[in-house]
């Protein structure tokens, strides 16, 4: 089993990442989908085996537009996901994901908590931890090639 603490959109509320501060110390994954990927320069030097970070279309042009994570029998695409057009679709998202041969895709932008499936991906954005909504994040289980995805309000 693999656990994963997910969160999007910071935006430079950093106290709203600090309180998930205890979670990253007991799970397995920390992945940040952009806007606000400096928020989580402090944990990447306390954790730098767990965290993944994406760029978002308002950070600078720092670190990596999207990866994969292989565990537990699956691949998760991660990627902010402006470079899909999230806001009106999520099939180019769900066909990069596929493309990139990944079951989930992982991506924020849209500031709006979801978990959907899409053309046989299952699509999860956490929220977004910014003032803009009701701050949220994903607590996402993977096991034995099954994923189990709660969005989290804080």
């Amino acid at each position: 089993m693999k656990t994963f603490v997910i969160l999007s959109d910071s935006h430079g509320h950093r106290e709203r990442v600090e309180k998930l501060r205890a979670l990253f110390a007991e799970n397995d994954y920390i992945v940040h989908l952009g806007d606000g990927r400096g928020d989580m320069r402090d944990f990447a030097r306390e954790y730098p085996e767990k965290i993944y970070a994406a760029s978002g279309n308002c950070d600078r042009a720092e670190g990596c537009d999207e990866g994969v994570i292989e565990a537990e029998k699956l691949s998760v695409f991660y990627c902010h996901g402006h470079k899909y057009g999230v806001k009106s679709t999520l099939a180019r998202l769900a066909a990069r994901a596929k493309e990139k041969g990944c079951e989930i895709a992982l991506y924020g932008h849209t500031h709006r908590a979801e978990i959907r499936e899409v053309d046989g991906v299952l699509c999860i954005n956490p929220g977004a931890l910014s003032s803009f909504t009701q701050p949220s994040y994903c607590y996402l289980v993977l096991h034995n090639g099954k994923p189990t995805a709660t969005i989290v309000p804080i």
